[in-house]
């Protein structure tokens, strides 16, 4: 106050406690905040500079997190290549597989086992994603990492497209045809007829006796003709047997089985003749109207599956029928026993993969259906014979369509490009694997560098603890002291009370 006079010993020590209370308030502060510089009032340039450095240190915290993401996204992409990789050689091995077997059949099923890799892999492709972003999914998908807080450092990671394994640009690996089959039919008919060559006196002749003994032939100047007898006019099939020309037997045996679908038989102890066709036949003696008495067959379609195959004229005894595919890879044989039936033949054809065999009583046909080509082929070349014609080749069956792994040249193409892709793959996951590494690094040197500019601006903002504890004690000291002077001064000023 104006009208209070302070002496200047008073005064003095006041202003001493003034300043030293401001200046451990300061110092309170300091230790308070761990900063020695607060506001732009403590130290304008400390201060800014500071705030520069903590700005860009934040600014790069946030491209932190961002290149961590981007190690995500690089990882997922990765371990999809990874996968891919180990799919892809999978079908490698199956196409090694089909390379090993000649069974179309075998084949066709492992075409179809690759087709379902192919799939795979393109599923792999579309979950290898990371947030919406997938580097195994092509266009749209390019990742770009931002390493500084200007983005002029950067690196960005062009997408591939594995999505769909036909690309050209990706692995180029096409589905395969996997085979469409086919069906043919075979006719079974046949038909027997049985003649009894006995003498004049009953007793039956031998293979070696002639003919001219048999009662069946009028007279040395007989002939005896084959007549085909399926047509409206029956017709001679393969010429005559001369009786006068001493002609035996065997000799109408061997003319006998000389007609295709035609077979015949004989036994010696009771002269019975039997003859099997395919089609309706007789034999005539002398001319075409004229039938040899129990010579004629009527040929007929098997409508049970119990009859038996040798009824027919392109089946006998020791016969072996065999089932080839398009490869020449044999699947198996049957052979013809006396009691082979129709049955037998259809069992025979089920046994095997990708092959069935329906037999109709109706038509007496039995329809074979293949997922290959396929070729029923007997060693009789009288198999299947139709109309008196031979059948050198058996029942074929073409496929509509091959599978892709048909022939040894359309395996080894397809593996070539398995090595092609499989290159491709190791080398796209090498160039992810380095620009994993790459963000990796500048991730470990932006965690550094934050670091330094936090460090940094703290070295211009942050107290020192252990300094200003001491600058408080000091203060208090100080204080005690000028209290003290305080208290003197006022004594002094109070002796003029001992005058009263």
């Amino acid at each position: 106050m104006r009208d209070i006079t302070l002496s200047a010993a008073v005064r003095q020590n006041l202003l001493t406690l003034q300043s030293t209370a401001d200046l451990m308030s300061g110092v309170q502060n300091k230790l308070a905040t761990g900063m020695k510089v607060n506001s732009a009032l403590d130290n304008p340039n400390s201060f800014f500079t500071a705030s520069g450095l903590n700005s860009r240190a934040g600014d790069l915290s946030t491209l932190l997190d961002d290149m961590g993401q981007s190690l995500q996204t690089i990882k997922s992409a990765d371990k999809g290549i990874q996968t891919i990789t180990d799919l892809v050689e999978t079908a490698k091995a199956k196409a090694n597989q089909a390379l090993q077997t000649q069974s179309q059949y075998e084949r066709k099923t492992y075409a179809a086992q690759y087709n379902a890799l192919l799939e795979q892999i393109e599923d792999v492709a579309k979950d290898s994603s990371y947030k919406g972003k997938n580097l195994l999914a092509g266009d749209g998908n390019d990742l770009t990492t931002i390493f500084n807080e200007d983005a002029t450092s950067k690196l960005t990671i062009e997408a591939v497209d594995y999505t769909d394994t036909a690309l050209s640009t990706g692995l180029n690996l096409s589905d395969l045809a996997e085979g469409v089959g086919s069906s043919t039919t075979l006719q079974l008919r046949g038909g027997k007829a049985t003649l009894t060559l006995q003498d004049a006196g009953g007793s039956a002749l031998n293979t070696s006796s002639t003919l001219v003994d048999s009662t069946l032939v009028a007279s040395t100047t007989s002939s005896l003709s084959f007549i085909d007898n399926t047509a409206t006019t029956p017709a001679v099939v393969s010429g005559t047997s001369g009786v006068s020309g001493g002609a035996t037997v065997q000799d109408l045996l061997d003319g006998l089985n000389a007609i295709a679908g035609v077979r015949a038989d004989y036994d010696n102890n009771t002269g019975e003749l039997n003859i099997y066709s395919d089609e309706d036949f007789y034999i005539s003696n002398n001319s075409t109207t004229t039938v040899l008495t129990g010579s004629s067959v009527d040929a007929t379609a098997f409508t049970s599956t119990t009859d038996s195959l040798i009824e027919s004229g392109s089946f006998s005894v020791g016969d072996t029928l065999t089932l080839t595919d398009g490869n020449g890879y044999e699947l198996g044989s049957f052979e013809i026993e006396d009691d082979s039936t129709v049955d037998d033949l259809e069992n025979f054809i089920n046994d095997f993969n990708g092959v069935t065999a329906n037999f109709d009583t109706g038509s007496g046909k039995i329809t074979i259906t293949s997922e290959t080509d396929l070729a029923l082929t007997s060693d009789n070349t009288d198999f299947n014979s139709s109309g008196f014609a031979a059948d050198a080749d058996g029942i074929t069956l073409s496929a509509i369509s091959d599978s892709g792994f048909a022939t040894d040249s359309d395996i080894n193409r397809v593996i070539d490009r398995l090595n092609t892709s499989l290159s491709n793959l190791r080398s796209q996951a090498s160039e992810f694997g380095t620009n994993l590494s790459t963000v990796e690094i500048r991730q470990d040197f932006t965690k550094t560098l934050i670091n330094t500019l936090q460090e940094g601006a703290g070295l211009l903002t942050l107290a020192d603890t252990n300094e200003e504890g001491a600058n408080l004690l000091a203060l208090q000291t100080r204080q005690q002291l000028a209290s003290t002077s305080l208290s003197f001064a006022s004594q002094a000023d109070q002796t003029v009370l001992s005058l009263f």
